[in-house]
């Protein structure tokens, strides 16, 4: 009903599956947040009594309940996979995924087969969240939780951080990969090579959160499972040292279940009837929990004492041989050939019995890879070194997309500012309003076209990343490798653009940052173009941004930021995949722009001639550099017609004469054949909107120059 199934051929995307689909713009619809305008929850967390959420936490840890009985009477194992799985998510690519959002609440990810009963963790949380209510979102909570099951269990985390807001409804146009079943194996260009993962992805099946712990398609084979282990936690932006911390540090606590059979579970969360209220896999064989659990279909612990932090992974994992053995459900696991006694786990619900030690697949890969089995053995020889390596890199999981320091809320903050949040020195100095308009008249004449310096103001802000609050122009790394070498930075026009700056710079009383500078500059370009086309406005500017220097920037992490493509700027820096016009959309989605915003800025940024290499696609006017209407007006008149060239390239013909007027490409047509982007197009080129074309372009250019300007925010 309500086109609301996917295979209701009512629906517009069934009938014409080519045409561009919007949805991904339309993603956090403020009509499905159920707060209003005037809820902060920045501001609510900060009224939160933070040591008391930590307290019922650790209550809660071992308050077993008879409906999901904790295994040894303790849910930390269970709770930090939540949190480990809320975060696991995040891909360095396109900053998409991780704890942010809340989003394992929804699906898809709520009914992954990797997130086999975390729906159980999340109602054991239920009674704090209610408690807490506003001031404590999900996607926090969660987070808190698998971290303050690490300290009851014994272990010193490195702290925490709140400030994550939920969403409010599935974020379904985030790609997770095109197969469609669970666990098919098609995201590889090359079935043998695990670096030819399809970007952006980071798991290696669909449903999976890293790599299958029984081995490579569920085929035992620790040394082909650690290529696959080190290319998913590359693109989660881990190292090999990050990546042995993380699976130690994961595995000394909890156990795995398969206790049964998976094949008896009943439908994923998503799937299951209403009488469940909302909790998937409801497993009919002898409890249906505890001991007869089935979550992976792997069985058993990994450590000698599993509901406390202990020192044992590393010795049993390198001090014993282990053989490939089979759990109750089936999948693949690795035995001790040889073990003590005492050495091993008490079953987790059975008094009195122990169990063997289990590793998997991927376990075996930190033993039996050269490279893993080196810090393997440096962490099992320096265990105070693993710890501090577990505590950091645990932070980073599960902080990652969080952003820059300036966003972190709470009393357990860190004082140390790490190298992956992109740290910024901030600025010393304020500007006056006289001031500001002083130093927009020195920089409109030092020598630059407006063109490069509203090409070096957008070029520095559109790295920004809503996903994980990365990038943007503070900091004005532009400046530093590895941005200024990007080709879509025009290197060579952007060390014009910086020396002209610089020196201008050196001739100030007061010195303002280079990163104030591009921005002010873009925008004194921009205040000027309104002006020529007869709409007085003007461009607001918030001075404060810092300049970052290079020994500030992570250069290897920062390389996925690079802009590939820039409809913004038509251009591509080759032939993708995906049509122009969709990589607009995931761009602009990123940068956190709605389709309006994203089609006055398109058209604003035509007019003014800033083109990647001053190319003329899309330049339907002829009044290059005034912020005029003028590409939506000539996109729309009818005494044009539009012909095909080429892959890409249009000629945009006079009818009467067959005179060739203009050039273009889809990213410029596709205003005016998708029928709701030319609903747009078509108010901005009516006669009585030239101004609201401009002070919408201006709106849009301010909010794009502003958006990693997280201290305008808080």
């Amino acid at each position: 009903m309500h086109g609301a199934n996917t295979e209701n051929k009512d629906s517009v995307t069934n009938w014409w599956p080519k045409a561009l689909n919007l949805d991904i713009l339309h993603q956090h619809d403020s009509k499905t947040n159920p707060y209003g305008d005037d809820f902060n929850y920045r501001e609510e967390f900060k009224k939160l009594d933070l040591e008391a959420v930590k307290k019922d936490l650790t209550e809660l840890m071992t308050d077993s309940q008879d409906w999901w009985p904790a295994d040894w009477g303790h849910y930390g194992g269970l709770m930090i996979r939540m949190a480990w799985h809320a975060a696991g998510t995040y891909r360095l690519a396109d900053g998409r995924g991780g704890g942010n959002t809340g989003n394992l609440r929804f699906a898809p990810l709520n009914s992954w087969p990797d997130n086999v009963n975390l729906d159980k963790a999340r109602r054991l949380l239920w009674p704090v969240k209610k408690k807490y209510g506003n001031k404590l979102s999900w996607a926090d909570l969660m987070i808190l939780a698998g971290t303050m099951a690490y300290e009851s269990m014994g272990f010193k985390t490195f702290g925490y951080s709140g400030g994550r807001e939920d969403i409010w409804h599935p974020e379904k146009d985030v790609y997770w990969g095109g197969e469609k079943e669970w666990l098919s194996k098609s995201r590889y260009s090359d079935n043998s090579d695990s670096d030819s993962l399809e970007n952006p992805l980071a798991a290696v099946q669909m449903g999976l959160i890293y790599v299958n712990p029984e081995g490579v398609d569920s085929n035992p084979d620790p040394l082909r499972t650690a290529h696959d282990v080190r290319t998913t936690f590359k693109r989660m932006a881990m190292n090999d040292e990050e990546t042995v911390a993380l699976t130690a540090g994961g595995h000394t606590v909890g156990k795995a279940h398969g206790n049964g059979l998976e094949s008896e579970l009943g439908p994923n969360t998503e799937a299951a009837g209403v009488e469940t209220q909302g909790f998937g896999w409801m497993n009919p064989q002898g409890k249906g929990n505890a001991e007869d659990t089935v979550t992976s279909g792997i069985e058993g612990a990994w450590t000698s004492t599993p509901d406390k932090w202990n020192r044992t992974y590393f010795h049993l994992l390198l001090n014993h041989e282990w053989e490939l053995t089979k759990s109750p459900a089936g999948a693949w696991q690795y035995e001790p050939v040889d073990i003590k006694e005492e050495d091993k786990p008490f079953d987790a619900h059975v008094p009195g019995v122990r169990r063997n030690p289990i590793m998997t697949d991927a376990d075996m890969a930190m033993k039996m890879d050269p490279e893993y089995r080196k810090i393997s053995e440096k962490f099992y020889n320096n265990p105070e070194l693993f710890e501090d390596a577990f505590a950091r890199a645990w932070f980073k999981l599960t902080h990652r997309d969080l952003g820059p320091i300036s966003r972190y809320l709470g009393s357990d903050v860190p004082d140390e500012e790490l190298i992956w949040q992109d740290p910024i020195p901030a600025v010393d100095y304020t500007l006056s309003e006289s001031e500001i308009e002083e130093l927009k008249t020195k920089l409109l004449n030092c020598g630059l076209t407006s063109a490069e310096l509203i090409n070096t103001a957008w070029d520095s802000a559109r790295t920004f990343r809503g996903s994980d609050f990365r990038g943007g122009a503070n900091g004005s790394r532009i400046r530093l490798a590895p941005q200024k070498f990007w080709e879509g930075n025009e290197p060579q026009r952007l060390e014009k653009v910086l020396s002209k700056l610089t020196e201008l710079q050196s001739g100030l009383d007061k010195k303002v940052s280079i990163a104030d500078l591009i921005i002010l500059g873009g925008s004194a370009a921009v205040e000027q173009a309104a002006a020529e086309a007869g709409v007085a406005v003007k461009v607001p500017f918030s001075p404060g941004r810092g300049d970052a220097t290079q020994e500030m920037t992570d250069v290897e992490s920062f390389e996925p930021l690079e802009p590939i493509h820039d409809g913004f700027r038509n251009w591509m820096k080759h032939d993708y995949g995906s049509k122009p016009e969709e990589l607009l959309l995931d761009r602009s989605q990123l940068m956190g722009l709605s389709a309006p915003e994203m089609t006055v800025l398109v058209g604003g940024m035509r007019v003014l001639g800033t083109n990647h290499a001053g190319t003329k696609h899309g330049v339907f006017t002829d009044r290059v550099g005034v912020l005029s209407n003028d590409f939506f007006v000539n996109l729309t008149d009818m005494k044009n017609s539009w012909k095909p060239v080429s892959k890409n390239e249009f000629h945009i013909v006079d009818r009467k004469t067959g005179q060739m007027k203009w050039t273009a490409t889809s990213v410029d047509l596709v205003f005016g054949s998708n029928s709701i982007l030319r609903s747009y197009a078509e108010l901005y080129a009516q006669d009585d909107n030239k101004e609201k074309f401009v002070k919408d372009f201006v709106n849009t250019w301010v909010k794009v120059m502003d958006a990693d300007r997280f201290d305008l925010k808080n």
